[in-house]
């Protein structure tokens, strides 16, 4: 019996190792690859050492479109942390149609996003029915995606409606996992509903919703779709982002190679930023 869980145990563990090894250490170690040699799709790769590296680091669009990152995750971590928590709040008092709510919110992760981008594309042009709507009601017209200052602004509020259901049932979750007898005590104590979700809601999250912000993270390093289809980076390179100048660089630049010295470069950033973020404000919250 022991040799055929034994053995029923090592083929589970091989079909993951085996996927794990096809599907990740071997796009790993051919990135590594890339990143030390010239390459352009054709033939052979050649080694060329550091150059790809000195390259990249001269590359300016590839910082600007870094320093993007920073300025999407300034716009998008309160505007889709304050949106997810309201709509946990809120849909932890629904009494009826509690689940039809959840699953009409999780529509938008699972959506096109070629598909959402055209339709906010359209929604927030500069005579779209947004504008429109502004101009009517308060006389002013708000230029979305051609002002550098508000195009980021515009991404982040997209990419906020596609993942603020999701993050907002993880926040959920953490927040019916908390003991009733908690806040019958702070009642009892006289203190306020700020106070209690100052105090004890948000604390009592906390695994929640570090696990939401480094979700956030990671899409800040990896976005696409919304900059390359919406706004084309631009203007003025504002909303380009790592992942638009890797394709370029790749596909219309070819050189594939300096994509993936890139792509190292924005998977270390991305990790060390939630390290630092989870170093910071991770603490560990046990419900007894």
């Amino acid at each position: 019996m022991a040799g055929y869980e034994s053995r029923t145990g090592g083929l589970l563990a091989s079909t993951w190792i085996g996927y794990s090894l096809l599907f990740w250490f071997y796009p790993l170690c051919w990135l590594v690859v890339l990143s030390v040699t010239n390459w352009q799709f054709i033939g052979t790769p050649t080694f060329s050492g550091l150059q790809n590296i000195i390259g990249v680091f001269h590359d300016a669009l590839f910082w600007q479109s870094m320093w993007n990152v920073c300025r999407f995750l300034m716009w998008y971590i309160p505007i889709v942390f304050l949106a997810s928590l309201l709509f946990a709040a809120g849909l932890r008092k629904i009494k009826y149609g509690k689940s039809f709510i959840a699953l009409s919110f999780l529509l938008a992760n699972i959506s096109s996003g070629v598909a959402y981008s055209i339709v906010f594309a359209k929604l927030f042009s500069e005579y779209g029915p947004v504008n429109q709507f502004l101009q009517a009601s308060f006389g002013i017209s708000v230029p979305w995606f051609t002002n550098p200052d508000c195009a980021m602004l515009s991404i982040a509020l997209i990419v906020t409606w596609k993942f603020v259901g999701y993050y907002g049932l993880i926040l959920y979750s953490g927040m019916v996992a908390i003991p009733a007898d908690i806040y019958s005590a702070a009642q009892l104590d006289k203190t306020g509903k700020f106070k209690q979700s100052w105090a004890i809601t948000l604390p009592m999250m906390n695994a929640q919703i570090v696990m939401v912000m480094v979700l956030a993270i990671t899409v800040a390093f990896s976005i696409f779709t919304e900059p390359y289809l919406i706004t084309g980076g631009g203007p003025l390179n504002s909303t380009t982002s790592p992942m638009v100048v890797m394709y370029e660089v790749a596909f219309q630049k070819m050189k594939p190679t300096w994509a993936a010295t890139m792509s190292i470069i924005v998977a270390a950033c991305s990790f060390l930023a939630i390290w630092v973020f989870r170093k910071v404000f991770e603490k560990h919250i046990e419900i007894v």
